[in-house]
């Protein structure tokens, strides 16, 4: 299966250089043999926020339909945790069966790497601030994220590069 058109799921749409920023993603993938597609509109229609809400919602549905693959940013965000709109776009793509890679900057286990980005939501032992139990499985994010995935450290360069060599 020879993989073209790829869907770049994660929080940059909220980057404050938003457009800017999808257009070098974009740029990127085609250095690489892909066609990004950057779920960010730089127009939207003018419609009242629950509708525009509805649209932006089944644009982006429409585009992971259209796409062979997803690569996504699952890294922290706004806290220790994904994007949650990134994370139902992965579980989206993976049960429509499309192989999703994604890429966070470091290596290490999820409780590992949240002791070193988010000291603050962290207790004693596998604990987090609040005395939940932190999830520790050597995986870089959870596990409902991490088993379908593939999870690469790097950024979207390697991400795809590792697309390619699957």
């Amino acid at each position: 299966m020879t993989l073209q058109r790829i869907y770049l799921a994660g929080p940059d749409v909220f980057r404050p250089d938003a457009a800017e920023h999808g257009r070098r993603l974009v740029a990127l993938c085609a250095e690489l043999g892909f066609t990004g597609v950057f779920p960010l509109a730089e127009t939207l229609p003018d419609l009242p926020p629950r509708e525009l809400a509805a649209h932006i919602y089944h644009a982006n549905v429409a585009h992971i339909d259209r796409c062979d693959a997803v690569v996504a940013n699952p890294d922290f965000f706004r806290g220790p945790e994904p994007d949650s709109g990134t994370c139902f776009e992965v579980g989206y793509a993976v049960a429509r069966g499309k192989p999703v890679v994604g890429y966070v900057p470091e290596d290490g286990s999820f409780a590992q790497r949240m002791r070193a980005r988010h000291p603050q939501a962290v207790g004693d032992g596998l604990k987090d601030a609040a005395g939940w139990e932190l999830e520790e499985f050597g995986l870089p994010l959870n596990l409902m994220l991490a088993v379908p995935c593939r999870i690469v450290v790097g950024g979207l360069r390697e991400a795809l590069q590792h697309l390619a060599r699957e």
